[in-house]
């Protein structure tokens, strides 16, 4: 049977058998459709009048407020302009603090289409999932994600989700409460906000060339709660701990000296040396600082930098810092994500239920699933998703 109808797009009309023959079904005839025709207009005009008498209503109360005729322009432009951006941030907080995080400790890594699964697994979908959110309550992975973020902002931010981007700024909205309630390692949160405030300055100003998700207007919302931020940071004030008991200052001193050569991080042996005198002496140790160069960097790199000190010996302290312009160090972290080869699952593992129920923290199908995991570096968790 031929298509009948004006378009070939559409369905067709309706026809109904009669004694006279086929005709075709009419919905409503000419006069209705007339009457309906009429009907809106009346409501359209209804509609016009409600909005010339809501905007007499707006422009009497303006100009109540001003009671001055000169300035009802300057009343327009720029109080309306400041309510319109107090409405966006509202908005914006609002959207924020509803936001859901899921409570997921695994993720299955897909790069693929198979004939079983269709798709791909992104580093926004896998930010969502993870549960990143309980992990910054954890000291253990809390440089970890701090760490995560910070290379986020520095290459990938761009590539996240609407939704990864806004879950993104929850967690580092609730990095930064914990810095300020508990004040631990303010400065790794500093470095953190620098780089991003840094990359959203180039993003808003070239904002045709670049991708941002979202309205211009919620990313410099963004930019000012960063800087609000760094200025909280800036202005914090560590409390001094009463305590009656053994302090630090009262460990021997090879106690204290084996506690320096445990850390890894140059600038947390500085900042232990500006407690006391005494720990300012062993932080000052060659010895001390020539075991740090040893531990991050090969011979090879220290040897193509060397720096005498006035006497004459290696200034093994300035040469670390030296090296850390040219070549990366070695990262420590208490606790990271693992990737499962067998399974290409990326998970939390939790050493507690690994020790009592014997749980992988993933559903495994390996014989030895302990021979099949590797942790997983920030680096490495960016590296995963790029296809």
């Amino acid at each position: 049977m031929p298509f009948l109808g004006q378009d070939w797009r559409s369905p067709g009309w309706r026809w109904i058998k009669t004694e006279d023959g086929w005709k075709r079904c009419e919905p409503f005839s000419h006069t209705l459709q007339d009457g309906n025709n009429q009907l809106n207009d009346i409501s359209h005009t209804v509609v016009w009048l409600l909005w010339i008498q809501k905007s007499m209503l707006v422009w009497n109360s303006v100009h109540i407020i001003t009671g001055d005729d000169e300035d009802e322009e300057i009343y327009s432009t720029e109080d309306c302009e400041f309510a319109a951006k107090k409405r966006k941030k509202d908005h914006f907080r609002s959207n924020t603090d509803s936001q859901c995080f899921y409570r997921e400790k695994w993720i299955y890594v897909h790069k693929e289409s198979t004939r079983e699964r269709h798709g791909y697994c992104t580093l926004g979908e896998a930010f969502n999932r993870l549960d990143f959110s309980s992990a910054i309550q954890d000291i253990r992975r809390f440089n970890y994600v701090v760490k995560l973020l910070q290379l986020i902002a520095k290459s990938q931010l761009t590539s996240l989700s609407g939704a990864a981007q806004k879950n993104y700024f929850n967690i580092l909205d609730k990095i930064v409460r914990k810095v300020m309630e508990d004040q631990y390692n303010p400065r790794l949160i500093k470095d953190l906000l620098q780089d991003l405030s840094s990359t959203l300055c180039i993003l808003i100003r070239g904002v045709g060339k670049s991708v941002l998700v979202g309205n211009i207007n919620i990313w410099i919302c963004r930019l000012e709660t960063i800087l609000l931020w760094q200025q909280q940071l800036k202005n914090l004030q560590m409390n001094k701990q009463v305590n009656n008991g053994l302090t630090l200052s009262d460990l021997p001193l090879h106690m204290l000296n084996n506690i320096l050569y445990r850390f890894s991080d140059g600038w947390d042996i500085i900042t232990l040396g500006q407690v006391t005198p005494t720990l300012y002496m062993l932080s000052e140790d060659r010895q001390l600082w020539k075991k740090l160069c040893q531990y991050h960097f090969a011979e090879k790199q220290f040897c193509r930098h060397l720096i005498p000190s006035e006497k004459g010996h290696i200034d093994w302290k300035l040469m670390y810092f030296a090296l850390q312009k040219y070549y990366p160090i070695k990262e420590q972290y208490g606790d990271t994500l693992h990737f499962c080869r067998h399974c290409s699952i990326l998970f939390w593992k939790d050493y507690h239920l690994a020790l009592l129920l014997k749980d992988t923290g993933h559903p495994c199908t390996a014989s030895d699933p302990n021979t099949c995991l590797m942790p997983v570096s920030p680096q490495h968790f960016i590296d995963l998703f790029k296809f």
